[in-house]
């Protein structure tokens, strides 16, 4: 890559930059009707451009596809009618929400009569950098306008096409609320190193969050010159424990594992206790009909149809129909394996035993951790937060579903009658 081209990638990014700390300013005064209207508008306007969205997603497809990409990968970027419904329909249910931003969040008098108030205020620019999925661009950037925040979307090279329509529908929004329509811009290019410079842009940039595989997020942990709020891979596993209802746990592991493989939310490893590995896993073979099953020597011995796993596999998302199975001598092991190889991303339980399950759901150290129920509902729509923009598997600032209320910081508010410090 010649300097020029670098120089021309840094100048657009803080262009973007200086235009997103701008839209910043006059978005943190706007008022919850201008945002609840640009939102109700902007999905109005994805109704109208689906025509337009899908024949620019299908380009997007026909790319990956030609370049032999795995078919969980073309799900994750494919849109369909109802796949742009349910984004709308997303843009809606975040402006019924109510504001995040004003919150009281703590009220205290000091004895000289001092009033300090703890209050909730956006963040100011957030740093967008997801892969493949489009709709996170329609997530991320309705609810960064409802948090009061900006966003600059670096999409996924792959999803550009799609992307574009989606930022001008959010644009349509915030015209028609009188909002800067700079208050959600794309990077629009497919040079690499617009995500290497939005990671530097830390004279505009407050805060990037990266949303895909384990490469995108180290990348992002490795070089960026801003606070970071990292999602993880998913690397999630089903405990099924002695006292389960096998039933229910077999119900349980099909909807996490198949319901979608290409999410983050799909279970890619199964502990299960030796007292009921000779019933279950025949069963489970049976169940998950098209799912590759990896499973160790004991497991390989309850069911010749199993195939054999290696040490990679436990620490494996595989986005794809392959599971692996792990069988444990009973919770403490089950809980030291998912300990070593969790990415900390959600993690479930099934059984009957209340006492277990609450052992469980304290010492397993993940953002989310279940009972008895799929790990696909680790998504902050299901959560009721309209949607989410990740789920963070750290421990500073947010965990799990990063929604509104996560997209806000703090300042504190001092009232005083003229009080001098002694």
């Amino acid at each position: 890559m010649s300097d020029s081209t670098v120089n021309d990638i840094e100048t657009m990014i803080n262009t973007l930059g200086k235009q997103a700390k701008a839209a910043a300013k006059a978005l943190a005064s706007a008022s919850t009707e201008q945002k609840n209207q640009a939102l109700t508008v902007a999905a109005d306007a994805l109704r109208q451009n689906t025509p337009a969205l899908l024949e620019a997603n299908a380009l997007d497809v026909l790319s990956v596809k030609q370049a032999g990409k795995a078919d969980s990968f073309i799900d994750r970027l494919k849109l369909t009618p109802e796949r742009v419904e349910a984004m709308a329909v997303a843009l809606e249910d975040i402006a019924k929400l109510p504001d995040p931003v004003g919150r009281s969040l703590a009220e205290f008098d000091r004895p000289n009569g001092l009033k300090i108030s703890r209050v909730s205020t956006p963040i100011g620019v957030i740093g967008m950098i997801y892969e493949s999925r489009p709709n996170v661009g329609a997530d991320a950037g309705a609810l960064c306008l409802k948090s009061g925040n900006s966003v600059i979307l670096r999409g996924g090279s792959e999803s550009l096409n799609s992307t574009r329509i989606i930022v001008d529908c959010m644009a349509t929004g915030l015209r028609a609320a009188n909002l800067p329509a700079t208050c959600i811009q794309l990077v629009d290019t497919d040079d690499r190193s617009a995500v290497a410079a939005l990671l530097r842009c830390a004279k505009y940039v407050d805060l990037v969050i990266p949303r895909g595989g384990r490469g995108l997020v180290e990348l992002v942990r490795n070089e960026a010159q801003v606070p970071t709020l990292l999602h993880l891979d998913g690397n999630n596993h089903i405990y099924i424990d002695k006292d389960a209802d096998l039933t229910k746990a077999l119900s349980v592991v099909n909807n996490a594992k198949l319901r979608r493989t290409g999410v983050c939310g799909a279970t890619e490893s199964l502990v299960v206790d030796q007292a009921i590995a000779n019933e279950f896993l025949p069963q489970l073979v049976d169940t998950l009909l098209g799912c590759e099953i990896r499973g160790d020597k004991t497991a390989q011995a309850c069911d010749n149809r199993i195939n054999a796993a290696n040490d990679a596999d436990w620490g494996t998302e595989y986005l794809d129909a392959i599971i692996s199975v792990k069988v444990v001598s009973g919770l403490e092991e089950a809980l030291n394996f998912i300990d070593e190889h969790s990415s900390k991303h959600t993690d479930a339980i099934i059984t009957e035993n209340q006492d277990v399950a609450e052992v469980f759901m304290r010492a397993v150290d993940s953002a989310i951790v279940m009972h008895n129920a799929s790990t696909q509902f680790a998504d902050g729509g299901e959560f009721g937060m309209g949607a989410e923009i990740g789920i963070a598997t750290g421990k500073i600032h947010a965990r799990g579903p990063v929604g509104l209320e996560q997209l806000t910081i703090f300042k504190y508010r001092v009232a005083g009658q003229g009080q001098i410090r002694p």
